[in-house]
């Protein structure tokens, strides 16, 4: 493998991780912050995806982002809805409005399961004429991508450490004690849910137009891949401030993304990528599991052979 192809690929894994990464922002902020696991993400992802779409065709690629995030609000007002005032646990929530989204993201992609972009005018190629003739024109992707990650990292630093954002981290730790101390958890669980699923619509608004294509499947697996994204942030920077475990929430987005383009790489049939998603999942899941089992581990193999030369003797 040359040197371009490696490089080619680590672009390549950096400009998709980069992209997904805001959906692994979006569970950042609902699963390890309030403490709520929403299962809405694939069909939200793809909401995101078609409203930008549709918006992008319509002559409005600008227009497309905050149409998506507020595709993205609408879902997870309607998640928190269920959850708070219809006494629906979130895990059922979740599947619910998953379930209810794919039939709304056919009738917003005009019903069809497929929105060809090719000669729309997106953010990518406006971006793309605008850096035209300077050094970073054909790095345009990695430019909006950074750019969007970038915003939302700081909007999150900065938002979790407001009021608000703290009775969103309390609420997720301790409910009981928001409650006694007259917070409103059902405000502040659906603030959260809006705010994260708005990340995820923006997620899937961007990835479709750096693809030039939606299809209705575009945002399959999407909650797999940011769990295990997340699990494998929380790795390098799980005890840091929000800030850190923000950037480390990227970083385990763009170390699945290589891991995902390389499995690519060696032409691995595409039936079988759902398996390295789950097999990755299973990996940052019992990793820091056995991390902290290895110590006993160790002692007990250590102790083995000790025995075993008492028994001789």
């Amino acid at each position: 493998m040359s040197i371009s192809t490696i490089l080619s690929l680590t672009q390549t894994a950096l400009e998709l991780g980069l992209l997904c990464s805001l959906t692994v922002l979006a569970l950042f902020l609902s699963y390890s912050m309030l403490n709520v696991c929403d299962l809405s993400t694939d069909g939200c992802f793809t909401l995101g995806a078609a409203v930008g779409a549709m918006v992008a065709v319509a002559g409005h690629p600008w227009l497309s982002i905050p149409a998506a995030m507020a595709a993205g609000v609408v879902s997870g007002f309607i998640t928190a809805l269920l959850q708070t005032r219809m006494g629906v646990e979130s895990l059922l929530a979740g599947i619910i409005v998953n379930t209810g989204l794919y039939s709304i993201n056919i009738a917003v992609m005009g019903n069809s399961s497929l929105v060809n972009m090719n000669k729309t005018e997106t953010v990518f190629t406006m971006v793309k004429d605008a850096l035209s003739g300077t050094f970073l024109s054909g790095q345009y992707k990695l430019v909006v991508a950074l750019i969007a990650v970038a915003l939302v990292v700081a909007f999150l630093s900065v938002f979790l450490r407001t009021r608000l954002g703290l009775a969103i981290r309390a609420t997720g730790n301790n409910p009981d004690m928001v409650r006694s101390s007259s917070i409103n958890p059902v405000f502040t669980t659906t603030v959260g849910l809006c705010v994260a699923n708005a990340f995820t619509g923006l997620s899937g608004c961007l990835l479709a137009q750096s693809q030039k294509s939606v299809n209705i499947d575009i945002g399959s697996g999407m909650v797999t891949i940011a769990l295990a994204s997340l699990l494998i942030g929380g790795t390098f920077m799980g005890k840091g401030g929000v800030t850190l475990r923000a950037i480390g929430v990227v970083l385990g987005s763009f170390i699945f993304r290589l891991v995902y383009t390389i499995a690519l790489r060696f032409n691995m049939p595409a039936s079988m990528l759902k398996l390295v998603s789950s097999v990755i999942v299973i990996i940052a899941i019992a990793g820091p599991y056995f991390k902290t089992q290895w110590p006993m581990l160790k002692r007990r193999l250590e102790h083995r052979p000790q025995k075993a030369g008492r028994g001789e003797k």
